[in-house]
């Protein structure tokens, strides 16, 4: 019995010592658990003001010696939407603006110009085209700031991909780019077949343009050569101009102008896409192929592109004013000698396809849902108003006008590209929006 009672002693004892224990211990946690929700709720105050140009953000604290942040899933939680995300950039109206910022740059300032769209040098006389802003309905985004812009993009590759509207565009940034360089500009340009390249060599910058109109290889491949009467394309082969995309920071693309004819052939076998006695081809209508091109499309660029290295956009399509009944001008007239812009809202040019505009933003849609992103610059709409803006003949002619065409200049008139300066800058501004994104409302200042 004596062993027993000494036991449960030892027992109670060893419970009481135990309780001690626990209770010092508890007391330990509680008091830690207390200091770390104070730490989250310190840096819960912290706040991302603005992004510095180095893309670095710099923080405002409620106390200086404080330097915790936010881990990765607070900041997407918390961080407040962009611009690009709250407003509708792409639904607006043209606003005369001669004043406060417009045109980016003289004519004559930007050496680097091709002559197709130098409308000025060719003998356009006036020039209001060059002086309109475009004002999206109840917002607003950065104007170009061009001190900026040359300090951001740094040891970037942008990389234009597409036929020469996109090519007109690259002419735009390339002319932005110039105007905004201080001092002596250190450049280097060149042309290997079918990439065009623009160098900056004190800031390390690359910005190109590459010649492929329907993205996959096509009977047009050739940038000097591809004036043809049929649309010839291997609409799975889409690798020998990929590879010469893959390392971009920044890609552009576009397609769409060469896909309006109404019927594309599709290369069976391995024939030349130029022609030929043994040449085996599908015919199908132009819809059914710019679909069946962003399907092969998409599929390059699940499979070779990382979206966490590489941003992605798409220029959609751009109108054709060829047709001035579209706007109660004569039969048979096109945008020559056209100074305004239209006024009336939602109009719509019979050239653009919105069934092609719709397979567009189908494809980027799923690509989405599968966790690619490719954002969609929409411009088809403000495109639409301008049918002022384009080069018509006052552009450098690869052959002299034929006497037919100098008695009717309305046939003979480029109503596809665009002069610059002018609409092409828009899009850049809006593209820029989107690359470097901000939370901070633009200063309106146009008085």
């Amino acid at each position: 019995m004596g062993k027993k009672h000494s036991s449960m002693v030892w027992d109670m004892k060893t419970m009481f010592y135990c309780s001690i224990i626990m209770f010092f211990l508890g007391g330990i946690a509680t008091i830690s658990f207390y200091r770390n929700n104070s730490k989250e709720a310190v840096s819960s105050n912290i706040k991302v003001t603005h992004t510095t140009a180095n893309g670095n953000a710099d923080i405002d604290t409620n106390k200086k010696n404080n330097t915790q942040g936010f881990d990765h899933q607070r900041m997407r939680e918390i961080t407040p939407s962009s611009l690009t995300e709250t407003c509708d950039l792409f639904s607006g109206r043209w606003v005369h603006d001669n004043k406060s910022h417009y045109p980016l740059y003289k004519e004559d300032e930007c050496p680097l110009m091709y002559g197709d769209l130098a409308c000025q040098t060719y003998g356009r006389k006036d020039s209001k085209y060059q002086q309109w802003r475009w004002q999206p309905h109840g917002c607003d985004f950065p104007r170009f700031d061009g001190n900026d812009v040359v300090e951001r993009p740094k040891g970037k590759w942008l990389l234009f991909v597409g036929d020469s509207v996109n090519r007109n565009q690259w002419d735009s940034m390339m002319c932005m780019l110039y105007k905004s360089i201080p001092g002596k500009k250190k450049l280097k340009l060149g042309l290997n077949r079918t990439l065009y390249s623009f160098r900056a060599r004190d800031y390390n910058m690359s910005v190109d343009y590459y010649w492929a109109p329907m993205l996959v290889e096509f009977n047009g491949d050739d940038p000097s050569n591809h004036s043809l009467d049929h649309r010839t394309v291997r609409i799975e082969s889409i690798k020998k101009h990929g590879r010469h995309w893959v390392d971009a920071d920044i890609l552009v693309f576009n397609t769409y102008l060469w896909w309006r004819l109404p019927i594309i052939r599709l290369l069976k076998g391995p024939g030349s896409l130029l022609g030929g006695p043994n040449q085996v081809y599908d015919e199908v209508d132009n819809i059914r192929a710019y679909k069946m091109v962003l399907q092969t499309w998409s599929k390059w660029v699940q499979t070779h592109i990382d979206p966490a290295k590489t941003k992605m956009f798409f220029m959609s399509l751009t109108a054709t004013h060829s047709k001035a009944k579209d706007w109660g001008g004569e039969n048979q007239a096109t945008c020559y000698k056209e100074t305004e812009p239209v006024t009336v809202d939602g109009f719509w040019e019979s050239g653009t396809t919105r069934q092609m505009l719709r397979i567009l933003e189908s494809s980027l849609s799923k690509l989405k849902a599968k966790g690619v992103n490719v954002q969609l610059i929409n411009i088809t709409q403000l495109t639409q108003y301008r049918k002022d803006a384009h080069p018509t003949v006052y552009r450098r002619l690869w052959h002299p006008l034929t006497e037919e065409q100098k008695k009717n200049p309305q046939r003979a008139s480029d109503c596809t590209r665009w002069c610059l300066p002018g609409v092409p800058d828009i899009w850049n501004e809006l593209l820029l929006a989107y690359i470097f994104p901000t939370t901070k409302p633009p200063t309106l200042n146009y008085s």
